[in-house]
């Protein structure tokens, strides 16, 4: 807890620019030796309260205005409000921040592949000076004389960075491109492309570099133009699911702490915003889902879609739950429904899969069907056989419909682990493959719809 620091009182040169004084006698004013008299007093000097004088007749003799010591200080605690605050701006500046050290990281990786070849053979180690040429001279000199300190004082930890290129900036890195365009252009479509969005990274970069406020626009834009710059770089995920769920920077580093959960909503009205049915679903050449209902399925991706989706090869196995079963019976009664309110809109959802099936020249590749059991939660594997699925697992809560409850988004495969920690040894799986799991689990024990 911090301490509440105040100023102790003290006495200044410039106190007598305060507005508040006292009068103080001065001894030996008078004539005779003693204090001076009322009719000795200086004209306009203001009486002091209590001193019978009446305001205007001027103050009593031999008393002068000085300044009275005041106590001064600042409140340096913060509350609450302040610690929230800078919080929120710690983290906003943190996140703009892996994306600039990525997008900085990476376009240093591509300037050394393409300009190292053309000149390190003729100046050697000192190629990123030769580069620069004259219009560069001043930043890289600064460049090298920053290097060198950093040595003298060891601050180069990671025998890689011992070199003028990974003291460059961002902006010198960018000059260095635009000046060998014609070395890059083989490799990339539009230099105008590049530039904007790397002009888009400099508010955020200046913000963070100066711990400024970053509002969530700039942020925002930030990660678009980075994600752009990247994207143009060739550094994509090199993972099939980043179209339809964009690997974030935030995850690529820190994913491992969190499992496999890229997303979390309250509901399934924000998970619709962020994620909408055609994005999920659309594409997919593996589709598993189980539930009550299936409504996201159901009721937010059209039959002609659906049609549409199956005969480009999408394999599709629906399990909804049997709605002639008891636990249909249990689950309106939790949701206080009327009798048969629930299982007339399974029914309808099952029939609205049929017709889709009907209308297949492979329905084998359509499957349907039911289970009995209590359900636990509604799943929705898309290409949950490879390396980049997509999950969206809801579990049932007693007095909340599926579209209030929350919903975890997924990532299946692989994940790079950034901890190298016992678990991440011992090879865990994530959520993905747990609910996949018992998916099959049920869907063994399930019965078909004809």
């Amino acid at each position: 807890m911090m301490r509440k620091h105040r100023l102790a009182e003290c006495r200044h040169p410039v106190l007598h620019l305060l507005p508040e004084v006292v009068e103080r006698p001065v001894l030996g004013a008078g004539r005779d030796g003693g204090p001076a008299g009322p009719a000795e007093a200086p004209p306009g000097a203001a009486a002091p309260p209590g001193t019978g004088v009446p305001p205007g007749a001027g103050a009593p003799p031999g008393t002068v205005a000085v300044a009275r010591p005041v106590e001064i200080g600042a409140e340096l605690d913060w509350d609450a409000e302040a610690w929230s605050e800078v919080r929120t701006r710690a983290q906003r500046a943190g996140r703009a921040y892996i994306w600039l050290n990525l997008v900085e990281q990476r376009l240093r990786a591509v300037v050394a592949a393409v300009l190292r070849p053309v000149y390190e053979p003729v100046h050697g180690e000192e190629w990123v000076v030769a580069a620069a040429g004259p219009a560069g001279q001043e930043w890289v000199q600064r460049a090298v004389a920053v290097r060198e300190v950093s040595r003298r004082k060891g601050y180069l930890l990671d025998p890689a960075d011992d070199n003028v290129l990974s003291f460059l900036t961002l902006p010198q890195l960018r000059e260095l491109m635009v000046q060998h365009w014609p070395c890059f252009e083989p490799y990339f479509d539009d230099r105008r492309e590049v530039e904007l969005a790397l002009d888009e990274l400099e508010v955020t970069r200046n913000v963070v570099s100066r711990n400024r406020a970053l509002s969530l626009t700039v942020l925002a834009q930030s990660e678009r133009a980075s994600a752009r710059i990247l994207e143009i770089l060739g550094s994509g995920a090199g993972v099939p699911s980043a179209d339809r769920l964009p690997v974030d920077a935030v995850e690529d580093l820190v994913g491992d702490r969190y499992a496999d959960v890229v997303q979390v909503h309250p509901d399934r009205v924000r998970l619709q915003r962020q994620l909408p049915a055609e994005d999920l679903f659309g594409g997919a050449r593996r589709l598993d889902a189980t539930g009550i209902g299936l409504n996201l399925l159901v009721q937010n991706f059209s039959g002609r879609r659906m049609v549409r989706l199956a005969e480009s090869g999408c394999r599709t196995r629906l399990l909804f739950l049997n709605p002639a079963s008891s636990a249909v019976k249990r689950r309106e009664r939790e949701l206080g429904l009327k009798k048969g309110e629930l299982s007339r809109s399974v029914e309808m959802n099952i029939l609205h899969m049929r017709r889709v099936r009907s209308k297949l020249r492979d329905p084998g590749a359509f499957q349907i069907h039911v289970f009995d059991e209590t359900p636990r939660f509604t799943a929705y594997l898309v290409d949950g056989d490879g390396p980049d699925g997509v999950g969206v697992v809801q579990s049932y809560l007693r007095r909340a419909r599926g579209m209030e409850a929350p919903v975890l988004v997924l990532r299946g495969g692989g994940r790079n682990v950034v901890r190298h920690d016992q678990h991440a040894r011992d090879g865990d799986h994530g959520l993905f493959e747990t609910y996949r799991e018992e998916f099959e689990s049920v869907w063994l024990d399930s019965r078909p719809v004809s």
